[in-house]
């Protein structure tokens, strides 16, 4: 009876430490799964989510940009970011709302004469720290880099830029015996020649807006001053040039109702030999007047080649994601991400060491452009660019329909622009 108590006991010590064992493993097991369940959850809490406002229009520009974004989440994959279109018409409405609202993304790309304006008012992080450690930075051309700067601080990145050349009529300018000119000199008497049998010899665009400043600036840069320096001798003989090729007939008085599209229809169908326009027009004549043999250089230049900076930055807004959006920022204008984006975008390198690439450098065409970059500068920057623009484009106006004197016009300009300034 002994023995069976003793057994009976020893039965029942075995099963309760195997009960046991079993119930630690299967709680060793249950922990590591609530614990490999709470890690997933807080790796799906703490994927960050970030969006970027654009104005280009069209799936096809969309799906570029998709292509930075999701490469940029390939390699950081707590963070994504949505490409969210603004049309360019609504984009300035919503980021000055949002400011107000605090209803505002973490990225825009923004047009560049722009950046400096919503810095003034706010929006932008400083990201100069960051930026000071990019062992590349220098890489960067002066206009482009320049114009994500505004007081001394970094509140961006140059995207992707355009500027402005001297597109000339092969055919016209041998017929006429001239060489495409250089300088203001030779570009008067260029012109001069090629004005005969219903042609003018050269054509710009001066409407009553930014598009007209944007052509004008570079023949003030090019005279050695800037907008804030317009009432100058340098500035008023800016207005000069242009003014007198209009008083010889050597350009149309027109020139103030045309847009740059204008002056390209103008120039491909013969009825102006010289052209002052940019690099998206290059497709339209590949398509419209694919016989049509024209060359490109430099727009003619007083002191200096000059050119002005057209295209975007990347703007970095303040949030609770900086970090993360100057991360994109970096990412994106690396030479391995930036290089093929430009060239399926149609844009140029604000960077030196891309734009060294032969895919620029070799085409005829694309290289001036390219080269260009080195004397491209900014509009601006200024918070008051608008105002400044106006007046600019007014002042072209008056000049250019010859109810002013250059003098007149640019000092009036000047007076306004003090105001502004002040």
């Amino acid at each position: 009876m002994r023995r069976f108590r003793l057994w009976t006991l020893a039965a029942t010590l075995f099963f309760a430490i195997a009960l046991t064992g079993c119930g630690k493993n299967n709680f060793e097991n249950t922990s590591k799964e609530t614990a490999s369940a709470t890690q997933v959850e807080k790796a799906a809490v703490e994927k960050k989510k970030l969006t970027l406002w654009f104005y280009f229009e069209g799936k096809e520009r969309f799906d570029k940009l998709k292509t930075l974004t999701d490469g940029f989440t390939a390699q950081n994959p707590n963070v994504e970011i949505e490409p969210v279109y603004v049309p360019f018409a609504d984009l300035k409405k919503r980021l000055s709302v949002g400011l107000a609202a605090e209803d505002l993304p973490d990225l825009v790309i923004i047009d560049n004469p722009d950046h400096a304006a919503y810095a003034a008012m706010g929006l932008f992080a400083d990201i100069t720290d960051e930026v000071s450690t990019w062992t590349d930075k220098d890489q960067f051309y002066e206009g482009p880099w320049s114009s994500t700067i505004y007081d001394g601080k970094q509140y961006g990145v140059p995207l992707g830029s355009n500027n402005l050349a001297l597109y000339y009529n092969q055919q016209m300018l041998a017929d006429a015996g001239v060489t495409p000119p250089q300088t203001w000199d030779e570009l008067r008497e260029a012109a001069k020649k090629l004005t005969k049998n219903g042609v003018t010899g050269l054509g710009i665009s001066a409407p009553a807006n930014e598009e007209g400043t944007f052509q004008f600036l570079p023949w003030l840069l090019s005279a050695g001053v800037n907008y804030d320096q317009i009432g100058s001798p340098e500035g008023i003989k800016a207005f000069s040039v242009l003014a007198d090729l209009i008083k010889d007939g050597s350009m149309s008085k027109e020139i103030i109702n045309w847009t740059q599209s204008d002056v390209l229809k103008q120039f491909s169908t013969g009825k102006i030999a010289m052209m002052v326009n940019g690099p998206w027009q290059l497709p339209e004549l590949a398509s419209t007047v694919p016989d049509l043999k024209f060359g490109l250089t430099f727009v003619p230049k007083d002191k200096t080649f000059s050119s002005v900076l057209g295209g975007e930055n990347l703007g970095v807004v303040k949030g609770d994601h900086v970090e993360e959006a100057t991360a994109f920022v970096k990412y994106v204008v690396s030479p391995e991400v930036i290089k093929p984006f430009l060239q399926s975008f149609g844009y140029f390198p604000p960077r030196k060491d891309v734009a060294a690439d032969p895919y620029w450098t070799e085409n005829p065409q694309l290289k001036v452009f390219a080269e260009n970059m080195e004397y491209a500068m900014p509009r601006g920057p200024h918070p008051k660019w608008p105002e400044i623009s106006n007046v600019i484009s007014q002042a072209m106006s008056k000049a250019f329909t010859l109810h002013s004197t250059p003098e007149e016009a640019a000092k009036e300009a000047q007076s306004k622009i003090d105001a502004i300034l002040k």
